[in-house]
Parts: C-alpha cells; sequence; structure tokens
C-alpha cells in the first residue's frame, strides 16, 4: 500500500490576519525554554552573505540564523522569514527592523511568499528543518515523552489534525506503515498493533505518556541508551506535519527563486530528510541523463542548474557537547548555477 492512500493531512494557506492575537500572546507566554541554534555560524557563512542582498529563512525557529543574518546586511539588503508556529511567529514579531519581515506560513509556501512581497529571485534560502527545542520542552505541545500532557504534536497549533484525532481513526495497516515508513522502526506492525488494541479495548490514546508505555509494551528488544517510543513520536510528529511532503515541495520553489550564484543551506536532523535534500542536489546537478553513446557534445547537454559546495557538514564536537540535540544535524549546501 502506498503512502498516497494514508496522505498526511493538506496543507492549506494562512495568513497572519487569521491568526488572533490572542493565540499569539498565548504561545509567547508558553515559550520559555532555552534555543541554542544549531551550525548558527556555519549556515550564515554558506549563504556567503551579499550585505545588499535579499534573503528567506524558510524556518524562523527562535531567530538564530535570522539575527545572523541580519548583522552581515546592509540598509539595502533584506530578510524574509517564514514559520508555521504560532510561537516562533511572535518572537519575529519582536524585532524591529525595517529590513525584515516574518509571515505565517508553511514553507512550501515559499513561492507565495515571493509573489506577495514582489522577488523576483533572492540571493539565499536556509532551511533548518526538524523540531526546536522549545517544542520539545514545552510539555502542552504533546511532542515528547518527557511529560505525560496532551497528545498534540501539530508545528501549527492554528490548523491541522492533531496525533490524538489520527489514533483514533486510523486503521492498523495505515499506522504500521506510517511507524515503519516515516519512523525505520522495525517493530512497526507490533507497535501498531498495540495502539489500536489499546483504542479497541476503550482505551482511546491521548496523551504522551500513555502513547509512550504502550509503545514500551510492544517493543521486544530495547535499544540501549534510547527510549522505545523515540522511532514512533517521530514517526506521528512527521506524519501529523507533513514534514517530508512539505519539504519535497519546497525544494524545486527554492530552485526557481534563486538568482544564479544564490545559495541554498539545508540543515537535515533524520536520515529521511537528508536523503531527499541529498537526491535532489544530485538530480539538478547530474542533468545528463542521455545514452553514452548519443550523438551530442557535451557543450550541448543540459547544464546543471544546482552544484553541491563542499561536502556533507556536521557539528564540531565542542557544539555537541554544548548542545547534545546537535549531534544528528547534517548541513548541505548548493549554488545556484544556470539561469534556465
Amino acid at each position: 500500500m502506498s503512502l498516497g492512500a494514508i496522505s498526511a493531512p493538506a496543507v492549506a494557506a494562512v495568513s497572519l490576519k487569521q491568526v488572533s492575537s490572542k493565540q499569539v500572546s498565548l504561545v509567547v507566554m508558553s515559550s520559555v525554554s532555552t534555543h541554542i541554534t544549531v551550525l548558527l555560524n556555519e549556515a550564515v557563512t554558506a549563504l556567503n552573505i551579499n550585505p545588499s542582498g535579499t534573503y528567506i529563512d524558510g524556518t524562523f525557529g527562535r531567530g538564530g540564523h535570522s539575527r545572523l543574518i541580519l548583522s552581515k546586511l546592509d540598509k539595502a539588503g533584506r530578510l524574509f522569514a517564514i514559520d508555521r508556529d504560532l510561537a516562533a511567529l511572535a518572537e519575529g514579531q519582536s524585532i524591529s527592523d525595517a529590513r525584515f519581515k516574518i509571515e505565517h506560513r508553511h514553507f512550501s509556501e515559499i513561492n507565495q511568499l515571493a509573489i506577495d512581497n514582489n522577488l523576483a529571485q533572492v540571493d539565499g534560502i536556509l532551511l533548518d528543518l526538524g523540531i526546536s527545542s522549545p517544542q520539545i520542552d514545552e510539555a502542552e505541545r504533546g511532542f515528547s515523552f518527557r511529560f505525560d500532557a496532551p497528545l498534540d504534536m501539530r508545528m501549527d497549533q492554528s490548523r491541522g489534525k492533531t496525533v490524538t484525532e489520527l489514533l483514533a481513526t486510523i486503521s492498523e495497516q495505515q499506522l504500521g506503515k506510517v511507524i515503519k515508513d516515516y519512523g525505520e522502526e522495525r517493530f512497526a506492525k507490533q507497535v501498531a498493533r498495540a495502539i489500536i488494541k489499546e483504542r479497541d479495548d476503550g482505551r482511546p490514546i491521548t496523551s504522551t505518556g500513555q502513547l509512550a508505555k504502550v509503545v514500551a509494551s510492544a517493543i521486544p528488544k530495547i535499544e540501549p541508551g534510547q527510549n522505545p517510543a523515540t522511532r514512533t513520536f517521530q514517526a506521528l510528529r512527521i506524519f501529523v506535519n507533513s514534514e517530508l511532503e512539505e519539504l519535497s515541495l519546497i525544494l524545486p520553489k527554492c530552485l526557481d527563486l534563486l538568482a544564479v550564484g544564490g545559495r541554498l543551506v539545508v540543515i537535515s536532523f533524520h536520515s529521511l530528510e537528508d536523503r531527499i535534500v541529498k537526491r535532489f542536489i544530485q538530480s539538478e546537478q547530474n542533468r545528463d541523463d542521455l545514452p553514452s553513446n548519443f550523438p551530442i557534445k557535451a557543450k550541448d547537454l543540459p547544464q546543471p542548474r544546482l552544484t553541491a559546495v563542499g561536502k556533507a557538514i556536521k557539528p564540531s564536537a565542542a557544539e555537541i557537547k554544548q548542545n547534545v540535540r546537535s549531534r544528528s544535524a547534517v548541513m548541505r549546501v548548493a549554488e545556484r548555477t544556470a539561469a534556465l
């Protein structure tokens, strides 16, 4: 069965006007975690900043990358930021800078941001994927098994289906596929069976603690140093937020927006994300899919539209020591090389 049969929740555009001031103020008060920006200097350096250029931070988070980019721009430079998380939106609205604008969007809507702001091309786009420390550390968001809290996991608190709502209706077969494909959990069938049994026995799963307990009971072999619920939580979070679909949608849109010489910088936090980014760059860099004996001159072959810049970059030992959550990060950089 393909994932098309259980497609993740649809992404719909939401304008800033549709987000109430009450929603924003509530998430400001709850956003108390300390967030350490991963690969901060490396990512901004990789953008090869033109002080008068125009840039997009497609995942504002708590603004670490955006603030450093702004510090490198002159009066003519501009920075546009996107985030679907209301707490991130509120943080961005606290930046008072005429060169900066943040919008409440899913980043796959980057083309609409460009249209709305009359951006024909930009000099760089940064995507810092995955989940942020504040999202993990705020119990009420329901991302972490460290707390017993309502099972939500939505990155955009203003819309979409929660994990509780998903688990109330999904079939065992569908759930097993989600956990296997998005969590790479080898005991996905057993976990799905245990979750559905809990539901069918009159105990619908509505909290992170309950879910973590059910998952742990279904896994026969626990990996040292890892909570048995880790992969299942990852899978459900990725699915309800359409994270991989969003990433697959935005990459070609970034390519269309980048000016020649512009940089695309992507920081991934698990192999599923990194594989999509790596394959996209490779496919645009190696556009010659003609047979080796095809009668055409090399200069007439399709020219690559992207070229990888250096090798994948990972956090240093010092950064990992300071912020253990950075240990799985992988950053890839590519440059726009052709006008067509």
